[in-house]
């Protein structure tokens, strides 16, 4: 963990975890950071879904602000929220994939890394992760009790997430076995005590400044819905989509996911789920007195999923945006935000300012008082928050890059968009360009036309990328 280095003037003689505590006249918010798995930028209400309703998350809209131009990490999860959690382009963040680990989880985040969580902590936060990880095993470096959370639960390994009735999940370094889903019963829906262990953390911790980081499984595949919510939906998305899974055998819960014979409705019940957890999360910060000083945030780590029986163009999961989760266009990596702050934020704003998962560390940065210790891609968009849009800096530009399907990375530069697929390939693919200002859905290739900017974008490309030898482009050109 980073050393803590405060100055005399801002805490001359008090206990490390006292610190913000007793600052008094600049005491910090509490902060609730929400991240869905695998939602599209048009799978809230808020956002123009018109096939259900998000009525809890659409009140962070309606009390807070809504940014319309905000990018995830990646377009698949460990990078996305290696992005998150280190402030890092997937350039330079140390996660760029999902490469699994032997006997179970994803490759772990090195122990040099400085995470959100430990950022806060150094100003007295209590910290909490609940939902999944994907980002080290139990033991190793990248456990997320290595990595400044003083308490975790739930699924440690991406991949066994994908299955909502598990046979373990885990508490810190304890395996805690649900043999209620044993010989493939269905006892325990883990979202459900997964939500409720992040309700009783804050509830422990009400005293004190905390950091509740919250990335639900929902609505990851495979889809599946406790039936309470699947009677509301049945029948009403018609023509039902079917989904033959896997319902048994030696891979039976350990990744592939199960069958679902009405998967529009439960895709529409998991969501409405999700959406009552976010209700009874704003419910108990009112009961708990903690309303005007908890800043809450709700965002999706990637686009949406076509696995498991899931159908984003059925309910027009993106909106106008092409693309699915690993993907480069904008379907792909821009994600929903939404950010209430009671007093702070303006109820009902809206935003375009451009941002990423990389600016969210140096934000918490800015509002907390805490000091920014390592290398950042990102800048703080506090002010955007504030409505001082005349005193928001902007970032030169953005960068991706996927591993996957042959390599392919993504910049935006202003309102310019470039998209460049086959770069794990001799020869490269051709850089493909689009103007958002004039074609957000990027059916439009205007590179040919603008050989200019199509050179300003591959020279980001070449610079925005150090390599990784646990990550590495197979065809690297050298320098």
């Amino acid at each position: 963990m980073m050393n803590l280095r405060i100055s005399g003037a801002l805490c001359a003689s008090v206990a490390l975890v006292s610190c913000s505590q007793s600052n008094k006249e600049k005491p910090v918010p509490n902060i609730i950071y929400i991240l869905a798995d695998d939602l599209g930028y048009g799978d809230l209400s808020c956002y123009g879904q018109t096939r259900f309703s998000t009525p809890n998350i659409d009140r962070l809209a309606q009390q807070g602000m809504l940014f319309r131009q905000h990018y995830t990490g990646c377009t698949v999860s460990a990078p996305s929220r290696s992005c998150l959690m280190t402030g890092l382009h997937t350039g330079h963040t140390p996660i760029r994939g999902n490469r699994e680990w032997d006997t179970e989880g994803q490759w772990p985040l090195p122990a040099a890394s400085v995470t959100v969580a430990e950022m806060l902590k150094t100003r007295g936060y209590t910290t909490g992760a609940f939902g999944k990880w994907g980002l080290g095993f139990i033991g190793t470096e990248g456990d997320p009790n290595s990595q400044g959370f003083d308490e975790f639960f739930g699924y440690n390994c991406q991949r066994l997430a994908h299955n909502y009735y598990p046979d373990h999940l885990w508490h810190n370094s304890e395996k805690i076995m649900l043999h209620e889903n044993d010989s493939g019963m269905t006892g325990i829906y883990s979202p459900d005590i997964i939500h409720k262990a992040a309700l009783d953390f804050l509830e422990a911790n009400k005293s004190k400044p905390f950091f509740l980081f919250y990335p639900t499984t929902i609505p990851h595949a495979e889809l599946f819905a406790k039936e309470e919510y699947m009677k509301r939906f049945r029948s009403k998305f018609q023509p039902e989509k079917q989904f033959e899974g896997t319902d048994g055998g030696p891979d039976f819960r350990l990744g592939p996911y199960g069958s679902q014979p009405e998967a529009h409705a439960a895709f529409a019940a998991m969501v409405t789920e999700l959406d009552d957890y976010v209700g009874e999360i704003l419910s108990k910060l009112e009961e708990l007195g903690l309303e005007k000083n908890t800043i809450v945030i709700f965002a999706s780590d990637n686009g949406p999923h076509l696995e498991g029986g899931a159908d984003p163009d059925y309910f027009n999961s993106n909106g106008d945006l092409q693309g699915y989760k690993r993907d480069m266009y904008e379907g792909g990596i821009r994600t929903s935000m939404l950010v209430r702050w009671p007093e702070k934020i303006k109820p009902g704003s809206v935003s375009d300012h451009i941002s990423a998962f990389w600016d969210i560390k140096p934000t918490f940065a800015e509002i907390t008082g805490a000091e920014m210790s390592g290398e950042t891609d990102g800048i703080s968009f506090l002010p955007a928050l504030l409505g001082k849009n005349s005193l928001q800096k902007q970032q030169e530009y953005l960068y991706w890059e996927f591993h996957e399907q042959g390599g392919k990375v993504a910049a935006r530069m202003g309102n310019w968009k470039a998209v460049q697929r086959d770069f794990n390939k001799i020869p490269r693919g051709a850089t493909e360009l689009y103007d958002l200002t004039k074609d957000i859905g990027e059916t439009n290739d205007v590179s040919s036309s603008n050989p200019e900017i199509v050179k300003k974008m591959e020279e980001i490309f070449k610079n925005a990328h150090t390599p990784s030898e646990i990550f590495p482009f197979s065809n690297e050109v050298k320098n």
